[in-house]
């Protein structure tokens, strides 16, 4: 559909960067001063007309020296309560403080590229664009475990939001560094697990286009470890779910044909269905091998089986702290889909709470 369309209309022209809007940027962090330092340096080093943009740092319910570290850089706005009461509930207040044309969202233990605001605000000269979500980036280096897969599954997840966005929209949007127009911030309930995709869904479903821009970049470290990952993979799960009972209206092609089909395509299916399908299909095409003995059958059977062992060797060297490499993918795949599983069981059984403890990352 994306090589009909470019026949017609070519290649999406990339607008300029004049009359850029204000912005205000805002980070929510936890705890998180061990980080905190890097990240304001880095965010005062970003791009962008210094009478356009404006500085928000909410560290609510933090108990470190967070708070403080923050409070020494008079160019931020510092917000902070000690009562934790979740990101969202900080997100929401933090959002009675902005009055600029764009509010960007990034997080705390997370860096982006110095040209990062330029590359987003110029999407919103189409009036038509709601919502832009900028690109994440996993770093991977030669002493990575099998946490990597994270990285090699974010290169591939990049290369779809692409897709969906020459397309028609992106499918929601990642917390590391996503913005919207501020005057179509409509607050979640403060029970919502993946606030960031619902915040843009929710703008999505008003008719505006969420934008796909891979030339602002959020970069971090991979997982502390397979548990930490599967931690937070397993959230994800519980808040996709939840979104798609949110999203109900989304699931009938009627006042967004193109949306919808990419929400059930791209989310809805990886959510629900997908991981008892891939059981289903092992059964069934075991069940095949024994009674058609047509040699198709029998390959597929056996790329299956090839694959889902290599996957259990991946899990059986990770847990013994061996790392190989040619294991990675196969494990992480398996692994996404088991917290799918997971994820829905936590949810039904209404185990997810919005606070939760951050997912460790390498430092």
């Amino acid at each position: 559909m994306i090589k009909v369309k470019r026949i017609f209309k070519g290649k999406p022209v990339l607008p300029g960067y004049d009359n850029l809007p204000t912005l205000t940027i805002v980070v929510a962090a936890y705890n998180e001063q061990d980080f905190i330092e890097q990240k304001i340096k880095n965010t005062l080093a970003l791009d962008y007309p210094a009478d356009k943009i404006q500085y928000i740092f909410v560290t609510d319910g933090s108990s470190d020296d967070t708070p403080n570290i923050v409070s020494k850089y008079p160019q931020i706005k510092l917000l902070h309560s000690p009562e934790r009461r979740g990101k969202i509930a900080a997100m929401h207040r933090t959002m009675h403080e902005i009055a600029t044309d764009i509010v960007v969202f990034t997080d705390a233990n997370t860096f982006l590229n110095k040209q990062a605001l330029l590359n987003i605000s110029r999407h919103y000269s189409d009036p038509r664009v709601g919502a832009v979500s900028g690109e994440k980036r996993v770093q991977i280096d030669e002493t990575a475990d099998a946490t990597a897969g994270e990285g090699m599954y974010w290169k591939y997840e990049s290369k779809l939001k692409t897709w969906d966005s020459e397309m028609y929209s992106v499918v929601g949007a990642a917390g590391e560094l996503f913005s919207i127009r501020t005057n179509l911030y409509q607050p979640v309930p403060p029970n919502a697990i993946i606030d960031d995709f619902m915040i843009s869904m929710l703008i999505a479903k008003k008719g505006y286009r969420i934008i796909y821009e891979p030339d602002a970049y959020a970069s971090e470290n991979t997982s502390e470890n397979v548990k930490e990952e599967l931690k937070r993979k397993i959230r994800i799960a519980a808040g996709g779910l939840q979104s798609i009972i949110w999203l109900k209206d989304l699931l009938l092609p009627i006042q967004f044909p193109l949306l919808s089909f990419q929400y059930v395509s791209h989310r809805v299916l990886r959510w629900t269905i997908t991981p008892f399908l891939m059981v289903l299909a092992f059964a069934l095409n075991w069940i095949l091998v024994f009674t058609d003995s047509s040699i198709t059958i029998e390959i597929i059977f056996f790329a299956q089986a090839a694959f889902y062992t290599m996957s259990l060797l991946g899990w059986y060297f990770e847990s013994r702290q061996i790392k190989v490499k040619l294991l990675f993918i196969p494990f992480y795949f398996c692994m996404m889909n088991w917290a799918v599983m997971a994820g829905i069981v936590r949810y039904l059984k209404g185990n997810q709470s919005v606070l939760w403890e951050k997912a460790g990352r390498k430092k």
